[in-house]
């Protein structure tokens, strides 16, 4: 299978990807009462042993899903020249992007299917990995900056929590929350 006019074509084992996350993509967005390996692939059209080989369980699937669709690979942070503004047009693409319906039930099924309290989530690590090169860069220009445990718990935290518990984000939240966590930093004045 050829994906367009003069790329390489796509393998098996990427089709079979595809074909399980939109599955989930599907029933995450009908709103399914049950997930399971069965399930998914028979939306699929995969054996479920593939999931079974792929995926220690439906929630570190869903995680994977979650991820492909919370974060976009080759997204780079902005660089508008200074931390405010760095940190406001990212948020701001945050906020608008979980708050998108699609997202949302994503957001929602990956914390409904947690179980435990995990040491690492792969959202968190590509959110922390973005703030870290803004804070650099306003480092490097001399601006004061917040830590970046602040920006993570100050500015996406709640963007987040708003979402799953269905709070809604108010236009100006992602602006307020990063005047907030700046005023941490002495850079602003709340």
């Amino acid at each position: 299978m050829v994906t367009s006019a003069g790329s390489r074509p796509e393998s098996r084992s990427t089709r079979v990807r595809h074909a399980i996350y939109t599955a989930v993509g599907e029933l995450v967005g009908e709103g399914a009462e049950k997930i399971s390996f069965p399930v998914i692939a028979e939306r699929a059209g995969v054996n479920p042993t593939t999931l079974y080989r792929r995926w220690e369980d439906v929630g570190s699937l869903l995680e994977e899903v979650s991820v492909a669709a919370l974060t976009r690979d080759g997204d780079e942070p902005p660089d508008t020249g200074s931390i405010e503004g760095d940190l406001a047009q990212w948020a701001g693409a945050i906020a608008h992007d979980i708050s998108r319906p699609a997202r949302t039930r994503y957001l929602r099924a990956m914390v409904a299917a947690r179980t435990e309290a995990l040491i690492e989530c792969p959202v968190n690590e590509r959110r922390r990995g973005q703030a870290e090169v803004m804070l650099a860069r306003a480092r490097g220009r001399g601006e004061a900056t917040p830590t970046v445990a602040q920006v993570l718990d100050h500015v996406v935290a709640p963007l987040y929590y708003r979402t799953v518990f269905g709070l809604g984000i108010a236009d100006d939240q992602p602006q307020r929350l990063v005047r907030d966590v700046l005023a941490m930093a002495g850079e602003v004045q709340p």
